[in-house]
């Protein structure tokens, strides 16, 4: 799994976490970046100055996207005229944009080329900030092989690390796949919905203590902070 593509399976969010009590920004988008192919492609067709954005891989239902008339394959290149270089890039800038603001983005669309469209940026909802906090430190947990089975079978499923990011605090920390997680900062998980629920509190500019189980072995990692020059 390429980091592109584990960023693929990412939602637009806010870069850092909000204080207490505030909210993160969402488009409601899945994402991922170009390949080398497909940024030559872009830069012959529309320009060497367009080899580069974030391709839309998923427009979710009923979200600031999909009301903005975003579509799956359109190809974020700028945010209110700032370029859009990657994945982090598009991140960062939600991130800075209060909510309900409603900001212009630059897309290359296959059959109508460049367009502006103006989305109002909104509020991501409680069941998806885990999953951003897990993913700007640089790790993904698993998804259960009996999600489907509902909330029973998600709780009965031990929280695994499903991937690390290259160059995250994550993998600094010595984090790796297939490590069972049993504690966030102090706090015993023995699901994946734990795991979330435990993380939702987390600001990313603090360390976040995680103990895993590692075959027979209880391991302690200290993952640090997340800054925006952090991968």
């Amino acid at each position: 799994m390429s980091r592109g593509l584990a960023l693929a399976l990412l939602l637009v969010v806010a870069w850092l976490a909000p204080a207490d009590g505030a909210t993160w920004g969402w488009l409601g988008v899945r994402i991922r970046d170009l390949s080398e192919q497909e940024m030559e492609e872009i830069s012959q067709r529309h320009g060497i100055r367009e080899g580069f954005g974030a391709l839309i891989v998923e427009v979710l239902p009923d979200t600031p996207a999909a009301h903005s008339g975003l579509k799956n394959s359109d190809l974020v290149v700028a945010f209110r005229g700032r370029p859009v270089v990657d994945t982090r890039a598009l991140q960062r800038l939600v991130a800075g944009t209060p909510v309900d603001e409603e900001v212009v983005l630059t897309v290359l669309r296959a059959e109508e080329g460049r367009r502006p469209l103006t989305v109002r940026v909104g509020t991501m909802p409680r069941e998806v900030v885990a999953e951003r906090i897990a993913a700007e430190f640089g790790f993904f947990v698993r998804e259960p092989s009996g999600e489907r089975g509902g909330l029973a079978a998600r709780s009965s499923t031990a929280p695994t690390v499903a991937f690390v990011l290259r160059g995250s605090q994550a993998e600094r920390a010595g984090l790796k796949s297939g490590d069972v997680i049993v504690e966030v900062n102090g706090t015993a998980v023995l699901s994946r919905q734990a795991v979330s629920e435990a993380l939702e509190g987390i600001t990313l500019a603090q360390p976040l203590r995680l103990t895993i189980r590692r075959g027979e072995e209880r391991v302690r990692l200290t993952l640090g902070p997340v800054s925006p020059g952090s991968p």
